[in-house]
Protein backbone atom coordinates (compact mmCIF):
# COMPACT_ATOMS: atom_id res chain seq x y z
CA UNK A 1 0.00 0.00 0.00
CA UNK A 2 1.34 3.40 -0.78
CA UNK A 3 2.51 5.72 1.91
CA UNK A 4 -0.50 8.32 2.84
CA UNK A 5 2.16 11.17 4.30
CA UNK A 6 3.10 14.30 2.00
CA UNK A 7 5.78 16.00 1.81
CA UNK A 8 3.95 18.72 2.97
CA UNK A 9 3.18 16.83 6.12
CA UNK A 10 6.20 15.57 7.06
CA UNK A 11 7.74 19.69 6.80
CA UNK A 12 4.49 20.68 9.54
CA UNK A 13 5.86 17.60 11.28
CA UNK A 14 9.01 18.39 11.56
CA UNK A 15 8.50 21.73 12.41
CA UNK A 16 6.60 20.89 15.67
CA UNK A 17 9.10 18.51 16.68
CA UNK A 18 11.64 21.43 16.47
CA UNK A 19 15.22 19.56 16.65
CA UNK A 20 16.41 19.95 12.79
CA UNK A 21 15.55 17.71 9.84
CA UNK A 22 13.65 14.63 10.37
CA UNK A 23 13.35 11.09 8.31
CA UNK A 24 9.71 9.61 8.15
CA UNK A 25 10.03 5.47 7.74
CA UNK A 26 6.32 3.79 7.67
CA UNK A 27 6.60 1.11 9.77
CA UNK A 28 3.30 -0.13 10.20
CA UNK A 29 -0.07 0.63 8.28
CA UNK A 30 -3.58 -1.20 9.01
CA UNK A 31 -4.36 -1.86 4.95
CA UNK A 32 -1.30 -3.60 5.08
CA UNK A 33 -0.43 -4.61 8.44
CA UNK A 34 -4.43 -5.40 9.99
CA UNK A 35 -5.45 -4.03 12.55
CA UNK A 36 -4.08 -5.89 15.05
CA UNK A 37 -2.18 -4.63 18.66
CA UNK A 38 0.04 -7.72 18.83
CA UNK A 39 1.26 -6.76 14.95
CA UNK A 40 1.59 -2.59 15.57
CA UNK A 41 3.95 -3.66 18.82
CA UNK A 42 5.61 -6.17 16.64
CA UNK A 43 6.67 -3.80 14.19
CA UNK A 44 7.17 -0.58 16.33
CA UNK A 45 7.83 -1.52 19.89
CA UNK A 46 11.77 -0.33 20.84
CA UNK A 47 12.08 1.71 17.56
CA UNK A 48 12.17 4.99 19.17
CA UNK A 49 9.88 8.50 18.73
CA UNK A 50 7.39 8.15 16.22
CA UNK A 51 4.33 9.88 14.56
CA UNK A 52 0.64 7.83 14.23
CA UNK A 53 -1.29 9.25 11.38
CA UNK A 54 -5.59 8.68 10.84
CA UNK A 55 -7.00 9.32 8.04
CA UNK A 56 -10.57 9.00 7.93
CA UNK A 57 -13.46 9.51 4.37
CA UNK A 58 -14.10 12.73 5.26
CA UNK A 59 -10.86 13.78 4.88
CA UNK A 60 -9.42 14.92 7.90
CA UNK A 61 -5.99 13.41 9.27
CA UNK A 62 -4.81 14.29 12.93
CA UNK A 63 -2.45 11.87 15.37
CA UNK A 64 -0.20 11.47 17.69
CA UNK A 65 3.84 12.22 18.51
CA UNK A 66 5.63 10.71 20.55
CA UNK A 67 9.59 10.33 21.55
CA UNK A 68 9.82 7.11 23.68
CA UNK A 69 9.53 3.88 21.87
CA UNK A 70 6.13 2.00 21.88
CA UNK A 71 6.36 -1.25 24.43
CA UNK A 72 4.37 -4.32 25.07
CA UNK A 73 6.36 -5.79 27.82
CA UNK A 74 5.57 -2.76 30.28
CA UNK A 75 2.05 -1.73 31.17
CA UNK A 76 1.50 1.84 32.14
CA UNK A 77 1.78 5.42 31.45
CA UNK A 78 5.17 6.90 30.35
CA UNK A 79 6.84 10.01 30.83
CA UNK A 80 7.49 12.76 27.88
CA UNK A 81 7.53 16.33 27.89
CA UNK A 82 8.09 16.54 23.85
CA UNK A 83 5.00 14.57 23.32
CA UNK A 84 1.62 16.33 21.41
CA UNK A 85 -1.32 15.81 19.00
CA UNK A 86 -2.18 17.32 16.43
CA UNK A 87 -4.32 17.69 13.13
CA UNK A 88 -3.70 18.21 9.27
CA UNK A 89 -6.45 18.51 7.53
CA UNK A 90 -10.46 19.10 8.45
CA UNK A 91 -13.00 17.78 5.89
CA UNK A 92 -10.02 18.17 3.17
CA UNK A 93 -8.67 21.05 4.15
CA UNK A 94 -5.78 22.36 5.56
CA UNK A 95 -6.58 22.86 9.52
CA UNK A 96 -2.94 23.01 11.16
CA UNK A 97 -3.47 22.55 15.22
CA UNK A 98 -0.64 21.46 17.41
CA UNK A 99 -2.09 19.96 21.36
CA UNK A 100 0.35 19.75 23.23
CA UNK A 101 0.95 17.78 26.67
CA UNK A 102 -0.29 19.03 29.53
CA UNK A 103 0.40 16.28 31.66
CA UNK A 104 3.94 14.84 30.63
CA UNK A 105 3.77 12.08 32.98
CA UNK A 106 0.87 10.51 31.47
CA UNK A 107 1.66 10.91 27.86
CA UNK A 108 1.25 7.48 26.60
CA UNK A 109 -0.12 4.47 27.85
CA UNK A 110 2.16 1.29 27.04
CA UNK A 111 -0.25 -2.10 26.79
CA UNK A 112 0.35 -5.35 24.66
CA UNK A 113 -3.02 -4.99 23.61
CA UNK A 114 -3.50 -1.85 22.79
CA UNK A 115 -2.79 0.49 19.52
CA UNK A 116 -0.72 3.68 20.14
CA UNK A 117 -2.52 5.83 22.70
CA UNK A 118 -2.10 9.01 23.77
CA UNK A 119 -2.90 10.74 27.28
CA UNK A 120 -4.82 10.04 31.16
CA UNK A 121 -7.65 8.41 30.17
CA UNK A 122 -7.15 8.72 27.14
CA UNK A 123 -7.36 11.75 24.52
CA UNK A 124 -6.56 9.40 21.88
CA UNK A 125 -7.42 5.66 22.14
CA UNK A 126 -6.80 4.23 18.47
CA UNK A 127 -7.81 0.32 19.37
CA UNK A 128 -7.49 -2.00 21.68
CA UNK A 129 -7.60 -6.03 22.34
CA UNK A 130 -7.73 -8.94 19.17
CA UNK A 131 -11.03 -8.28 18.69
CA UNK A 132 -10.28 -5.73 16.35
CA UNK A 133 -8.03 -8.40 14.32
CA UNK A 134 -10.73 -9.96 12.37
CA UNK A 135 -12.19 -6.35 11.28
CA UNK A 136 -12.08 -5.82 7.78
CA UNK A 137 -13.14 -2.48 5.62
CA UNK A 138 -16.39 -2.08 5.54
CA UNK A 139 -18.14 0.79 3.61
CA UNK A 140 -13.92 1.24 2.94
CA UNK A 141 -13.63 2.23 6.52
CA UNK A 142 -11.77 0.31 9.58
CA UNK A 143 -14.42 0.67 12.50
CA UNK A 144 -11.60 1.05 15.04
CA UNK A 145 -12.82 0.59 18.81
CA UNK A 146 -11.04 3.08 19.93
CA UNK A 147 -12.60 6.42 21.60
CA UNK A 148 -11.03 10.66 21.74
CA UNK A 149 -14.07 11.31 24.20
CA UNK A 150 -11.70 12.48 26.48
CA UNK A 151 -9.60 14.84 24.67
CA UNK A 152 -7.92 17.84 26.62
CA UNK A 153 -6.92 15.53 29.44
CA UNK A 154 -4.18 15.44 29.33
CA UNK A 155 -2.81 17.24 26.02
CA UNK A 156 -4.30 20.83 26.09
CA UNK A 157 -7.34 21.18 23.39
CA UNK A 158 -7.30 25.10 22.38
CA UNK A 159 -10.60 25.38 22.38
CA UNK A 160 -11.08 23.06 19.72
CA UNK A 161 -13.92 20.22 19.70
CA UNK A 162 -13.43 16.44 18.81
CA UNK A 163 -16.12 16.42 16.49
CA UNK A 164 -13.95 19.56 14.84
CA UNK A 165 -10.79 16.75 14.28
CA UNK A 166 -12.17 13.67 14.00
CA UNK A 167 -15.99 14.27 12.55
CA UNK A 168 -17.51 12.78 15.60
CA UNK A 169 -16.46 9.00 14.19
CA UNK A 170 -13.67 6.57 15.30
CA UNK A 171 -13.85 5.22 11.25
CA UNK A 172 -10.88 5.23 9.49
CA UNK A 173 -9.70 4.75 6.27
CA UNK A 174 -5.76 3.94 7.10
CA UNK A 175 -3.48 4.71 10.02
CA UNK A 176 -0.01 4.44 9.90
CA UNK A 177 3.15 4.93 12.42
CA UNK A 178 6.11 6.34 10.70
CA UNK A 179 9.47 6.17 12.65
CA UNK A 180 10.87 9.32 13.15
CA UNK A 181 14.70 9.72 12.72
CA UNK A 182 17.47 12.29 12.17
CA UNK A 183 17.70 13.30 8.95
CA UNK A 184 17.34 14.64 5.41
CA UNK A 185 13.34 14.48 4.64
CA UNK A 186 12.33 11.75 2.66
CA UNK A 187 11.57 14.08 -0.38
CA UNK A 188 15.47 14.73 -0.22
CA UNK A 189 17.25 11.66 0.01
CA UNK A 190 18.35 11.01 -3.12
CA UNK A 191 21.34 9.18 -3.21
CA UNK A 192 21.12 7.04 -5.71
CA UNK A 193 23.80 6.29 -7.55
CA UNK A 194 24.52 8.17 -11.53
CA UNK A 195 24.43 4.37 -13.21
CA UNK A 196 21.36 3.22 -11.46
CA UNK A 197 19.28 6.12 -12.03
CA UNK A 198 19.97 6.21 -15.78
CA UNK A 199 19.05 2.10 -15.45
CA UNK A 200 16.30 2.77 -14.12
CA UNK A 201 15.30 5.48 -16.31
CA UNK A 202 15.66 2.97 -19.05
CA UNK A 203 13.45 0.66 -17.74
CA UNK A 204 10.01 0.90 -19.88
CA UNK A 205 7.10 0.67 -16.85
CA UNK A 206 4.11 -1.02 -18.65
CA UNK A 207 1.10 1.30 -18.81
CA UNK A 208 -2.87 -0.65 -18.39
CA UNK A 209 -4.57 -1.03 -21.74
CA UNK A 210 -7.32 -0.74 -19.23
CA UNK A 211 -7.76 1.20 -16.56
CA UNK A 212 -9.17 0.23 -13.41
CA UNK A 213 -8.86 1.23 -9.71
CA UNK A 214 -5.71 0.84 -7.56
CA UNK A 215 -6.50 -2.94 -7.00
CA UNK A 216 -6.39 -2.82 -3.14
CA UNK A 217 -7.79 -4.13 -0.39
CA UNK A 218 -9.99 -1.30 -0.14
CA UNK A 219 -11.14 -1.53 -3.51
CA UNK A 220 -11.68 -5.14 -3.09
CA UNK A 221 -14.64 -4.38 -0.47
CA UNK A 222 -15.80 -1.44 -2.17
CA UNK A 223 -16.51 -4.12 -5.41
CA UNK A 224 -18.28 -6.45 -2.97
CA UNK A 225 -20.52 -3.39 -0.88
CA UNK A 226 -21.45 -2.26 -4.51
CA UNK A 227 -22.39 -5.24 -5.54
CA UNK A 228 -24.21 -6.03 -2.27
CA UNK A 229 -26.40 -3.03 -2.62
CA UNK A 230 -27.48 -3.75 -6.46
CA UNK A 231 -31.12 -2.99 -6.52
CA UNK A 232 -32.81 -3.07 -9.73
CA UNK A 233 -34.44 0.10 -11.52
CA UNK A 234 -37.59 1.12 -9.05
CA UNK A 235 -41.59 1.14 -10.59
CA UNK A 236 -40.56 -2.11 -12.97
CA UNK A 237 -42.17 -4.93 -10.72
CA UNK A 238 -38.70 -6.86 -11.19
CA UNK A 239 -36.87 -7.35 -7.98
CA UNK A 240 -34.09 -9.08 -9.08
CA UNK A 241 -31.46 -9.09 -12.28
CA UNK A 242 -31.72 -12.31 -14.21
CA UNK A 243 -27.86 -12.97 -16.44
CA UNK A 244 -27.65 -14.93 -19.21
CA UNK A 245 -24.63 -16.98 -19.37
CA UNK A 246 -24.42 -18.63 -22.49
CA UNK A 247 -21.26 -20.69 -24.22
CA UNK A 248 -19.23 -23.39 -25.39
CA UNK A 249 -18.92 -26.83 -23.51
CA UNK A 250 -15.95 -26.58 -20.93
CA UNK A 251 -15.51 -22.47 -21.41
CA UNK A 252 -16.40 -21.69 -17.80
CA UNK A 253 -19.90 -20.86 -17.55
CA UNK A 254 -20.42 -22.72 -13.82
CA UNK A 255 -17.13 -22.12 -13.19
CA UNK A 256 -17.69 -18.04 -13.22
CA UNK A 257 -21.01 -18.50 -10.57
CA UNK A 258 -18.78 -20.78 -8.35
CA UNK A 259 -16.20 -18.37 -8.49
CA UNK A 260 -18.62 -15.23 -7.18
CA UNK A 261 -20.31 -17.63 -4.70
CA UNK A 262 -16.80 -17.92 -3.62
CA UNK A 263 -15.92 -14.82 -2.65
CA UNK A 264 -19.49 -14.14 -0.91
CA UNK A 265 -19.12 -17.39 0.92
CA UNK A 266 -15.62 -16.93 2.08
CA UNK A 267 -14.17 -20.32 0.85
CA UNK A 268 -14.29 -22.08 -2.33
CA UNK A 269 -17.74 -23.95 -3.07
CA UNK A 270 -18.57 -26.01 -6.03
CA UNK A 271 -22.39 -25.22 -5.60
CA UNK A 272 -22.60 -25.37 -9.91
CA UNK A 273 -21.34 -28.59 -11.50
CA UNK A 274 -18.14 -27.81 -13.23
CA UNK A 275 -15.50 -29.86 -15.29
CA UNK A 276 -14.46 -31.28 -18.68
CA UNK A 277 -16.26 -33.27 -20.43
CA UNK A 278 -17.23 -34.28 -24.39
CA UNK A 279 -21.11 -32.84 -23.70
CA UNK A 280 -22.25 -30.06 -21.45
CA UNK A 281 -22.16 -31.34 -17.87
CA UNK A 282 -24.96 -28.53 -17.01
CA UNK A 283 -28.05 -29.66 -18.70
CA UNK A 284 -30.89 -27.98 -16.92
CA UNK A 285 -32.16 -24.12 -16.57
CA UNK A 286 -30.78 -22.71 -13.36
CA UNK A 287 -31.11 -19.58 -12.25
CA UNK A 288 -28.20 -19.06 -9.29
CA UNK A 289 -28.39 -16.66 -6.60
CA UNK A 290 -26.17 -15.48 -3.85
CA UNK A 291 -26.77 -15.90 -0.80
CA UNK A 292 -24.13 -13.40 2.14
CA UNK A 293 -23.01 -14.07 5.35
CA UNK A 294 -25.97 -12.17 6.62
CA UNK A 295 -28.43 -14.58 5.14
CA UNK A 296 -29.90 -12.00 2.58
CA UNK A 297 -29.91 -13.21 -1.07
CA UNK A 298 -28.45 -10.70 -3.40
CA UNK A 299 -30.68 -9.08 -6.12
CA UNK A 300 -29.26 -10.87 -9.13
CA UNK A 301 -29.81 -14.63 -10.70
CA UNK A 302 -26.70 -16.40 -12.99
CA UNK A 303 -28.59 -18.27 -15.21
CA UNK A 304 -26.64 -21.24 -16.13
CA UNK A 305 -27.57 -23.37 -18.85
CA UNK A 306 -26.61 -26.40 -20.98
CA UNK A 307 -23.53 -25.41 -23.44
CA UNK A 308 -23.30 -24.72 -27.10
CA UNK A 309 -22.17 -27.84 -29.20
CA UNK A 310 -22.17 -27.53 -33.13
CA UNK A 311 -25.26 -30.40 -32.94
CA UNK A 312 -26.56 -29.82 -29.73
CA UNK A 313 -27.35 -27.03 -26.93
CA UNK A 314 -29.35 -23.98 -27.09
CA UNK A 315 -30.48 -23.53 -30.60
CA UNK A 316 -32.68 -19.63 -31.49
CA UNK A 317 -35.79 -21.04 -30.53
CA UNK A 318 -35.07 -21.71 -27.05
CA UNK A 319 -32.65 -18.84 -26.51
CA UNK A 320 -35.52 -16.99 -27.89
CA UNK A 321 -38.31 -18.78 -24.73
CA UNK A 322 -35.13 -17.96 -22.57
CA UNK A 323 -35.01 -14.63 -23.36
CA UNK A 324 -38.29 -13.76 -22.71
CA UNK A 325 -38.74 -15.50 -19.44
CA UNK A 326 -41.27 -18.84 -20.81
CA UNK A 327 -38.82 -21.27 -19.74
CA UNK A 328 -39.09 -22.51 -15.96
CA UNK A 329 -36.52 -22.58 -13.72
CA UNK A 330 -34.78 -25.95 -13.00
CA UNK A 331 -36.56 -27.00 -17.04
CA UNK A 332 -34.20 -30.08 -18.36
CA UNK A 333 -32.81 -29.23 -21.86
CA UNK A 334 -33.71 -32.12 -24.20
CA UNK A 335 -31.71 -32.19 -27.75
CA UNK A 336 -34.58 -34.85 -28.88
CA UNK A 337 -37.51 -32.43 -27.81
CA UNK A 338 -37.19 -29.07 -28.16
CA UNK A 339 -39.66 -26.96 -25.66
CA UNK A 340 -42.56 -26.04 -26.76
CA UNK A 341 -45.74 -23.76 -25.36
CA UNK A 342 -47.49 -27.18 -24.57
CA UNK A 343 -44.59 -28.23 -22.64
CA UNK A 344 -45.17 -28.72 -19.10
CA UNK A 345 -44.47 -25.83 -16.94
CA UNK A 346 -44.56 -23.04 -20.05
CA UNK A 347 -44.97 -19.51 -19.31
CA UNK A 348 -46.81 -18.51 -21.22
CA UNK A 349 -47.22 -14.89 -19.42
CA UNK A 350 -43.71 -13.85 -18.03
CA UNK A 351 -42.97 -11.09 -15.75
CA UNK A 352 -40.24 -8.73 -15.62
CA UNK A 353 -38.52 -10.89 -13.05
CA UNK A 354 -38.54 -13.73 -15.73
CA UNK A 355 -37.05 -11.78 -18.39
CA UNK A 356 -32.80 -11.56 -19.11
CA UNK A 357 -31.78 -8.42 -18.85
CA UNK A 358 -28.33 -9.02 -20.06
CA UNK A 359 -26.49 -12.27 -22.20
CA UNK A 360 -23.13 -13.10 -21.37
CA UNK A 361 -20.80 -15.53 -23.72
CA UNK A 362 -18.96 -17.13 -21.94
CA UNK A 363 -15.37 -18.03 -24.10
CA UNK A 364 -12.20 -19.61 -23.34
CA UNK A 365 -9.57 -17.55 -24.23
CA UNK A 366 -6.92 -20.51 -25.03
CA UNK A 367 -9.39 -21.94 -27.69
CA UNK A 368 -10.13 -18.71 -29.58
CA UNK A 369 -7.78 -19.39 -32.31
CA UNK A 370 -9.49 -23.16 -33.27
CA UNK A 371 -12.96 -22.24 -31.89
CA UNK A 372 -15.67 -23.97 -34.34
CA UNK A 373 -16.83 -21.71 -36.76
CA UNK A 374 -20.36 -23.57 -36.50
CA UNK A 375 -20.22 -22.22 -33.12
CA UNK A 376 -19.49 -19.18 -33.27
CA UNK A 377 -21.88 -18.46 -36.44
CA UNK A 378 -24.96 -20.28 -33.83
CA UNK A 379 -23.81 -17.50 -31.21
CA UNK A 380 -23.71 -14.72 -33.29
CA UNK A 381 -27.10 -16.34 -34.48
CA UNK A 382 -27.77 -15.44 -31.04
CA UNK A 383 -26.47 -11.94 -30.67
CA UNK A 384 -28.87 -10.87 -33.52
CA UNK A 385 -32.06 -12.33 -31.89
CA UNK A 386 -30.74 -10.27 -28.57
CA UNK A 387 -30.19 -7.14 -30.64
CA UNK A 388 -33.91 -7.59 -31.97
CA UNK A 389 -35.18 -7.19 -28.40
CA UNK A 390 -32.15 -4.43 -27.45
CA UNK A 391 -30.84 -6.82 -24.60
CA UNK A 392 -27.10 -5.80 -24.08
CA UNK A 393 -24.33 -8.76 -24.38
CA UNK A 394 -20.89 -9.32 -22.77
CA UNK A 395 -18.22 -11.78 -23.31
CA UNK A 396 -16.86 -13.12 -19.91
CA UNK A 397 -13.16 -14.65 -21.61
CA UNK A 398 -12.33 -16.89 -18.92
CA UNK A 399 -8.97 -18.62 -18.22
CA UNK A 400 -6.64 -15.35 -19.18
CA UNK A 401 -3.73 -16.71 -16.73
CA UNK A 402 -3.29 -19.57 -19.06
CA UNK A 403 -1.93 -16.69 -21.91
CA UNK A 404 0.73 -14.91 -19.90
CA UNK A 405 2.95 -15.81 -17.29
CA UNK A 406 2.78 -13.14 -15.59
CA UNK A 407 -0.72 -13.02 -15.18
CA UNK A 408 -0.53 -16.64 -14.00
CA UNK A 409 1.76 -15.51 -11.58
CA UNK A 410 -0.18 -12.92 -10.22
CA UNK A 411 -3.84 -11.88 -11.68
CA UNK A 412 -3.40 -7.86 -10.96
CA UNK A 413 -1.28 -8.10 -14.04
CA UNK A 414 -4.11 -8.70 -16.41
CA UNK A 415 -4.90 -5.60 -17.60
CA UNK A 416 -0.82 -5.44 -18.29
CA UNK A 417 -0.59 -8.12 -20.32
CA UNK A 418 -0.17 -7.19 -24.11
CA UNK A 419 -1.56 -11.26 -24.62
CA UNK A 420 -4.40 -10.91 -22.67
CA UNK A 421 -5.35 -7.47 -24.50
CA UNK A 422 -4.73 -9.27 -27.84
CA UNK A 423 -7.10 -12.11 -26.69
CA UNK A 424 -9.81 -9.53 -25.47
CA UNK A 425 -9.26 -7.71 -29.14
CA UNK A 426 -9.54 -11.24 -30.96
CA UNK A 427 -12.68 -12.21 -28.64
CA UNK A 428 -14.61 -8.55 -30.05
CA UNK A 429 -13.49 -9.31 -33.39
CA UNK A 430 -15.27 -12.44 -33.22
CA UNK A 431 -18.32 -11.74 -32.21
CA UNK A 432 -18.60 -8.15 -33.03
CA UNK A 433 -18.89 -6.74 -29.98
CA UNK A 434 -17.23 -3.86 -28.46
CA UNK A 435 -13.52 -4.47 -26.55
CA UNK A 436 -14.96 -2.60 -23.20
CA UNK A 437 -17.50 -5.52 -23.82
CA UNK A 438 -15.12 -8.10 -23.53
CA UNK A 439 -14.05 -9.04 -19.50
CA UNK A 440 -11.79 -11.06 -18.59
CA UNK A 441 -11.76 -13.73 -15.59
CA UNK A 442 -9.75 -16.15 -14.02
CA UNK A 443 -12.14 -18.80 -12.16
CA UNK A 444 -11.26 -21.11 -8.95
CA UNK A 445 -10.12 -24.22 -10.31
CA UNK A 446 -7.50 -26.10 -8.55
CA UNK A 447 -7.30 -23.39 -5.57
CA UNK A 448 -7.38 -24.21 -1.62
CA UNK A 449 -8.23 -20.39 -0.75
CA UNK A 450 -9.54 -17.36 -1.71
CA UNK A 451 -6.94 -14.39 -3.29
CA UNK A 452 -8.18 -10.82 -3.42
CA UNK A 453 -6.84 -10.53 -7.14
CA UNK A 454 -8.88 -13.13 -8.98
CA UNK A 455 -11.82 -11.67 -6.56
CA UNK A 456 -10.92 -8.23 -7.85
CA UNK A 457 -11.34 -9.31 -11.28
CA UNK A 458 -14.50 -11.31 -11.05
CA UNK A 459 -16.13 -8.95 -9.25
CA UNK A 460 -15.41 -6.02 -12.47
CA UNK A 461 -17.18 -7.94 -14.52
CA UNK A 462 -19.92 -9.18 -12.42
CA UNK A 463 -19.87 -5.29 -11.91
CA UNK A 464 -20.18 -4.74 -15.76
CA UNK A 465 -22.80 -6.89 -15.80
CA UNK A 466 -25.05 -5.57 -13.61
CA UNK A 467 -24.36 -2.20 -15.02
CA UNK A 468 -26.03 -3.14 -18.43
CA UNK A 469 -28.95 -5.38 -16.74
CA UNK A 470 -30.11 -1.77 -15.14
CA UNK A 471 -29.17 0.02 -18.22
CA UNK A 472 -31.50 -2.51 -19.92
CA UNK A 473 -34.45 -1.91 -17.22
CA UNK A 474 -34.14 2.06 -17.44
CA UNK A 475 -35.03 1.36 -21.38
CA UNK A 476 -37.67 -1.06 -20.16
CA UNK A 477 -39.22 1.46 -17.56
CA UNK A 478 -39.20 4.49 -20.60
CA UNK A 479 -40.65 2.37 -22.49
CA UNK A 480 -43.63 1.64 -20.44
CA UNK A 481 -43.66 5.22 -19.74
CA UNK A 482 -44.05 6.09 -23.33
CA UNK A 483 -46.62 3.25 -24.08
CA UNK A 484 -48.50 4.47 -21.09
CA UNK A 485 -48.47 7.98 -22.98
CA UNK A 486 -49.53 6.90 -25.93
CA UNK A 487 -52.45 5.05 -24.21
CA UNK A 488 -53.46 8.07 -22.39
CA UNK A 489 -53.40 10.27 -25.40
CA UNK A 490 -55.73 7.81 -27.29
CA UNK A 491 -57.99 7.75 -24.74
CA UNK A 492 -58.68 12.05 -24.43
CA UNK A 493 -58.62 12.01 -28.66
CA UNK A 494 -62.02 9.29 -28.20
Amino acid sequence: MEEKLTEKDMDQLEQWIGTGPKTFTRIYSITRDSCDPEIFHQRCDNKGATVTVLYNKHNSVYGGYTSVSWQSNTRGYMKDDKAFLYQLRYNGNDTINKFPVKSSKNAVFHKSDYGPTFGFDHDLLTFYQKSIRLTKFCGGVYPLNGTMEDFGTGYIANGVSVKRINNGTMEVTELEVYLVTDGRKKEKQKTISVQTDISAQKQKIPSQWRKTEDWNEEFHNELQEEIVNFKPIQDLNVSEARILMLGPVGAGKSSFFNTIDSIYRGRITQRAGSGSSEHSLTTTFVPYSIVISSGATLNFRLCDTRGLEETMGIDVLECNYLLDGNIPYYYEFNPTKPITPESPGFKSDPTGNDQVHCAVFVVDSTTLEVLSTKIVEKMKGLRGLMNQKGIPQLILLTKVDKLCNDVQKDVSQVFYSSKVEQAVDKASQLLGLPRANVLPVKNYENEAGLDNNVDILALLALRKMLHCSEDFMLNMKHREQDVQGEMGKLKLEK
